[in-house]
């Protein structure tokens, strides 16, 4: 996959083009479409309007309508079986999360340097807090990203990595004296930042995708292991209820079980990641993923509730501007969880 956007075609009529824009949005949005789809898609559709002399809609049809056609004749079952219910493979999320943190990271010292100055006062107790911090929020990532690729136990794994980080941080950053030890200008933190963004970009997805896809085992593999990893598939990658997943990997136990002698899982389902996407498509799948960015996002007000509660404690931030800011950040993510518990009650009257 590439992170690169070839250079857009130019439409005639100002109809075609918001015909190509909507195209576009509906093929990443709706179908989640694979990088350079879209641009490709386009690329096509412009050169037969161009033959045929006429308005796209006249010569493709409506614009949502031809997206849907693209998605079933052009994105193969093998990678929509990748991507989780988000989209977006393993790699994609640790890009975007590692391209997150440095962009939190360029904004935070932009801060500082408009309201405390041009110098930052580096102390071990500063470094061990932000360091404590930045490693903490990169684990719990990488905790979500195992999960989405299906590697349950990978994530408790990663999850007790960053617990153990917070208490070793917090330990530390008690116990470190608060000295000087070097000043540091924040526009240089800054360019770091952006340096570490844009290293993030580059990294290729396809690199970090296969750090999280287990190694192929010999023919001769005990399919438990095909069926742990259906497992973890359907309750990461498609958000489907542990108990549901463990139904179907019964009765994928019981179906093998009355299999011929010397037939595996994969001979008789074939490719774990597909099958698992077979199981997991139906009606319920928007129920499925409207309930757990409900959790996410529900999950995110505790952690801003905690913060602005320490802010609010504090005598010299409470009357800040900024805390100001706080509540207003609050209260946005109080909006966006009711706002995901009607789209789930939605999903759910649907189905």
């Amino acid at each position: 996959m590439t992170k690169t956007r070839d250079s857009a075609v130019s439409w005639t009529r100002e109809d075609d083009e918001d015909w190509a824009a909507t195209v576009e949005v509906r093929l990443v949005l709706d179908h989640d479409a694979p990088a350079g789809l879209a641009d490709e898609v386009l690329a096509e559709a412009h050169e037969i309007v161009e033959q045929a002399g006429l308005p796209a809609r006249e010569v493709l049809g409506e614009p949502g309508a031809y997206a849907r056609t693209v998605a079933t004749e052009r994105i193969s079952e093998e990678y929509r079986a990748r991507t989780d219910v988000h989209g977006m493979t393993p790699g994609e999320r640790v890009s975007a999360s590692l391209c997150t943190l440095g962009f939190v990271g360029v904004v935070l010292c932009l801060l500082y340097w408009i309201e405390d100055g041009l110098w930052i006062e580096v102390t071990l107790t500063s470094v061990a807090g932000c360091t404590t911090v930045a490693l903490a929020v990169m684990l719990i990532a990488v905790a979500l990203v195992a999960r989405a690729a299906g590697r349950i136990r990978g994530m408790w794994a990663w999850l007790a990595g960053t617990a153990a980080t917070v208490a070793g941080g917090a330990a530390l950053t008690t116990s470190a004296p608060d000295e000087r030890l070097f000043d540091v200008p924040a526009p240089a933190l800054a360019l770091a930042g952006v340096a570490w963004v844009v290293g993030a970009y580059l990294f290729p997805d396809t690199t970090i995708d296969r750090w999280f896809t287990p190694a192929p085992r010999p023919r001769d593999a005990d399919d438990e292991r095909w069926l742990a990893r259906l497992e973890g598939l359907l309750r990461g990658r498609h958000a489907m209820k542990a108990a549901e997943a463990r139904g179907h990997v019964r009765e994928v136990r019981q179906h093998l079980a009355q299999a011929a002698d010397g037939e595996r899982a994969d001979d008789v389902f074939g490719d774990v990641e597909v099958y698992a996407l077979r199981l997991s498509e139906g009606p319920r799948a928007q129920q499925r993923l409207a309930r757990r960015k409900l959790y996410g996002t529900a999950a995110m007000t505790v952690v801003f509730a905690i913060l602005l509660v320490d802010r609010l404690l504090d005598p010299d931030e409470r009357t800040s501007a900024w805390t100001l800011a706080w509540v207003a950040v609050f209260g946005y993510w109080i909006w966006s969880v009711f706002r995901e518990w009607q789209a789930l009650r939605k999903t759910e009257d649907r189905g």
